[in-house]
């Protein structure tokens, strides 16, 4: 039986999940990449735009910026992709594109900040980029059911529902 989520900090919330989702796909992301992962839920728990994005145009207006408003750029849109191809896959079917069509795009945009990047950061995604596919697994077999687990933005966002455990 898993844990009750709904106890303990938003952090040790997010980790516990995480590590389930790792157990259950029986992949293991390494702390580095774990640890971006859980980042990138804190930091899009409130996004009610996540599907609001173009995220196509957004990539383009990346590259077409120099130096660290590059990096930045590239990696919100590489982060709003892996939300997007490993939480609410369904998304992509009705934008009409293949369903790997944001993986490809989140893992080109992380390639992009590293390419972009000081050396350290530089070094850290073109990690995520290597397991961009493994974090879409991890992502897709966390909880669905429980709105507790859901920020409130993604559950009014009706549409941005995904495949259902």
């Amino acid at each position: 039986m898993p844990p009750d989520w709904r106890q303990g900090s938003q952090l040790e919330l997010w980790q516990s999940l995480v590590h389930d989702g790792e157990r259950q796909c029986g992949i293991e992301l390494g702390e580095s990449v774990q640890s971006y992962l859980v980042f990138v839920l804190m930091r899009y728990l409130r996004d009610g735009a996540l599907a609001a994005h173009v995220l196509a145009l957004d990539w383009l207006e990346a590259s077409e910026r120099n130096g660290p408003a590059r990096a930045d750029a590239l990696r919100d849109v590489g982060d709003r992709c892996l939300l997007i191809a490993g939480r609410f896959p369904g998304l992509a079917e009705r934008r009409h594109v293949g369903a790997d069509y944001f993986s490809r795009l989140g893992c080109g945009a992380y390639l992009g900040v590293a390419e972009a990047a000081r050396a350290g950061y530089s070094a850290l995604f073109a990690e995520l980029a290597r397991a961009f596919q493994a974090m879409v697994r991890v992502l897709d077999a966390l909880p669905r059911r429980d709105p507790a687990l859901l920020p409130r933005a993604w559950a009014e966002a009706g549409g941005l529902q995904g495949r259902r455990h």
